[in-house]
């Protein structure tokens, strides 16, 4: 299954984007990393196949964004 995921940027009246991509990417694979922390620990009513799944997509995205930015930086979009 091949999905496109749009994110919504937050810029400013000159277009000026004020959350950078690097502080998305970190985020996507924070928070997956911390729902992998609570099955560990044994958090009640977590599926731990579901937290790994989902933890990959939001990884995977994490990925998409980096090269997406790779790619902008350096001109061959």
């Amino acid at each position: 299954m091949n999905r496109e995921v749009t994110l919504p940027l937050i810029v400013d009246d000159r277009g000026a984007l004020q959350v950078s991509a690097a502080d998305v990417s970190k985020l996507l694979r924070t928070v997956g990393a911390r729902w992998l922390h609570l099955v560990e620990a044994g958090e009640q009513g977590l599926d731990e196949d579901t937290v790994a799944a989902l933890t990959i997509e939001l990884a995977k995205l994490a990925d998409r964004i980096d090269v997406a930015c790779i790619a902008h930086s350096s001109g061959t979009q």
